[in-house]
C-alpha cells in the first residue's frame, strides 16, 4: 500500500531517486552517500566494562559508534550512543533483539531505536 502510493507520487523514476530499506524506511538519495543511524540507550547498575561490552557488540554486528555520552550517578549507569547502522550484517530488527538480549544477560536495559523513530517521538 505505502509502496504503491510512493510509486504513484514519484512515477517511474523512483528507483533512481529512492532506496527502500528495512521496515519501509525511505531514504532520500541526494548523490551523497546515505547513512542510517540508531540511538542506543543503556541503563542499569554500574559495573566494570559496560561501555566495552556494548561497543564490542556494536562492532561485532557492523554498527559504528558516531557519538557517545555516559554518566554515573552514585551506583547507576546511563549511556546514550548514536551509531551508524548502514553497515549492519543483519536486519535492524535482529540487531535490536541482540542488543536487548545482551542487556538482559548483563542486568541492563538496552533500548535500540532507529534515529527517525527517536526524532519523531521527541518532536513537539
Amino acid at each position: 500500500m505505502l509502496c504503491a502510493e510512493i510509486m504513484r507520487f514519484f512515477g517511474k523514476d523512483l528507483e533512481n531517486r529512492f532506496k527502500i530499506v528495512y521496515n519501509y524506511t525511505v531514504i532520500i538519495s541526494t548523490g551523497k552517500e546515505t547513512t542510517m543511524k540508531a540511538v542506543i540507550t543503556v541503563t542499569g547498575k554500574d559495573t566494570l566494562g559496560i561501555i566495552a561490552d556494548v561497543s564490542a557488540l556494536c562492532s561485532k554486528y557492523g554498527a559504528n559508534i558516531v557519538d557517545i555520552s555516559q554518566s554515573v550517578m552514585r551506583d547507576y549507569f546511563a549511556m546514550i550512543m548514536l551509531v551508524d547502522i548502514t553497515g549492519l550484517d543483519m536486519p535492524f530488527t535482529d540487531f535490536v533483539d541482540k542488543m536487548t538480549a545482551h542487556g538482559n544477560e548483563k542486568g541492563l536495559v538496552i533500548q535500540t531505536m532507529h534515529e527517525d523513530i527517536f526524532n519523531s517521538m521527541h518532536r513537539i
